[in-house]
């Protein structure tokens, strides 16, 4: 019968496709069932002066005081993937203007072959633009952003959004460059679940923070001269008592109180927003998004935003990305400690310190 040559043809393929994977070398196989973990690397001197033109034969990494090969390498012109997450939330409508011309301006500083995409959060999070290279498209989108009319901030699930759903799939160097007052507001989200996924990711954030608290006094008193303050929400703007959420679920971000009961993205139900000791808060929270990243947090003004975007953009194209295999991986949700070294006298290395293996 005429189909008896095509199917011992395909059989032949097949088994020669599995001679030849059974010839492969052990470390290959692995590498395809072993999780590949990317830590991204900025060095500087003693002057804080980026350190460029390192291979890969200048640095070493350690797993858990063991050292690593460096399976990948990225040198520092490698192209970027960057999520622009924008704070549109009522508290930060004094600053809205600065914030979108600061943004075009690092838009500005972007090489044709790295990639942007634009959201904005408040008490939703806004898809302005997807993962692109189009400049124009870029600027568009970012003046497009605008203060929501619903009080909200949900800062942790734009980050995890970001993160989970539009950088995990992508490969290369990868950045959430944040630009927030701080206060997440009905986020689904817990900080601590935030922080562990990115315990498990090579994304890396740069939180930018300006304080809105005098801002938003001012506005308050305008509002209600007669010393009123925040009444006008039932339950006076506590951590669980935003009255838009039918069934005093507070801080959820679902009707009765969403899946957290009430609890809210900080976890914080009796601090009242923008209040000295929820900024305290919000920049320590802030700092750990950096930290566990291994990137770097901004402080800036009114006057200064367009500084800390023109620091961010330029740490950025200095960063090297080592990617390794570890061959030893027993089980997932394993938090194990790293640490990258080079061979330069007198330089600083910055990373993320841990990682977690990923669930499957």
């Amino acid at each position: 019968m005429t189909w008896r040559r095509p199917f011992l043809i395909i059989l032949a393929a097949v088994s020669l496709g599995f001679h030849i994977l059974a010839q492969e070398k052990p470390d290959d196989v692995v590498k395809v069932d072993t999780q590949l973990v990317n830590i991204p690397v900025i060095v500087s001197d003693r002057e804080n002066r980026y350190i460029p033109g390192l291979a890969k034969e200048n640095f070493q990494l350690f797993r858990d005081g063991n050292a690593q090969k460096i399976d990948i390498f990225g040198d520092e012109n490698a192209p970027m993937n960057i999520v622009l997450a924008l704070d549109t939330s009522q508290s930060t409508t004094p600053v809205l203007d600065k914030i979108k011309k600061a943004a075009k301006e690092f838009i500005k500083d972007l090489s044709s072959e790295d990639r942007c995409m634009v959201i904005s959060f408040d008490s939703d999070i806004h898809l302005l633009s997807q993962l692109t290279s189009d400049k124009k498209e870029l600027k568009s989108s970012i003046e497009s952003a605008e203060i929501s009319e619903t009080p909200g901030t949900l800062l942790n699930d734009a980050v995890y959004d970001a993160v989970n759903k539009t950088l995990k799939p992508v490969h290369g160097r990868k950045a959430i460059i944040l630009l927030t007052d701080g206060e997440d507001f009905g986020s689904s989200h817990y900080q601590s679940e935030l922080l562990d996924r990115l315990n498990e990711s090579d994304t890396v954030i740069y939180p930018v923070y300006y304080d809105s608290r005098a801002e938003v006094r001012k506005m308050v008193q305008n509002r209600f001269p007669r010393g009123g303050g925040m009444g006008r929400f039932p339950g006076g703007m506590g951590r669980g008592g935003m009255g838009r959420f039918p069934g005093g679920g507070g801080m959820g971000r679902y009707p009765g109180g969403g899946r957290r009961g009430g609890g809210g993205g900080n976890g914080q139900r009796h601090r009242r927003p923008n209040s000295d000791e929820a900024a305290l808060d919000a920049t320590a929270f802030l700092q750990k998004l950096a930290d566990v990243t291994g990137g770097h947090f901004l402080t800036a003004q009114k006057s200064d935003l367009k500084d800390a975007f023109t620091q961010i953009a330029e740490e950025m194209k200095r960063q090297y990305v080592l990617g390794f295999y570890p061959v030893d991986e027993a089980e997932a949700g394993v938090i194990h400690r790293v640490k990258v070294t080079v061979d330069r006298q007198d330089a600083s290395v910055r990373s993320k310190t841990t990682y977690k293996t990923q669930t499957k």
